[in-house]
């Protein structure tokens, strides 16, 4: 994984997570994505933050990704989307992340 991948953990301790997205998340990135979402870090927080205030565009096949992340996960995952721009918003609301996250400014 670079350092100029459009997703990166963050931080990520036994509590919470914070992804940070940033670019384009769409086709090419997908497998960034979903390897990403394997992560170990990623089995013990009960919470994540998907910081998304540099993100520009995502695509409905990594936002599906996300949404089958957290709903699959085998312990309840609290989840809250960060500073999404209305189209990137618009997008994750398609896919239905927003029945599974809350949103903030």
């Amino acid at each position: 994984m670079t350092d100029d991948a459009p997703v990166r953990i963050a931080e990520a301790d036994g509590r919470h997570a914070v992804l940070a997205f940033s670019g384009t998340l769409d086709a090419p990135a997908l497998g960034v994505l979903e390897e990403l979402l394997l992560d170990p870090r990623l089995r013990e927080p009960g919470a994540w933050t998907l910081e998304m205030s540099g993100l520009e565009h995502i695509d409905l096949a990594c936002a599906y990704a996300l949404l089958r992340t957290v709903t699959r996960a085998p312990e309840p995952v609290t989840l809250t989307v960060q500073g999404a721009r209305p189209a990137v918003h618009r997008t994750l609301r398609q896919a239905g992340l927003d029945t599974v996250a809350a949103f903030t400014a």
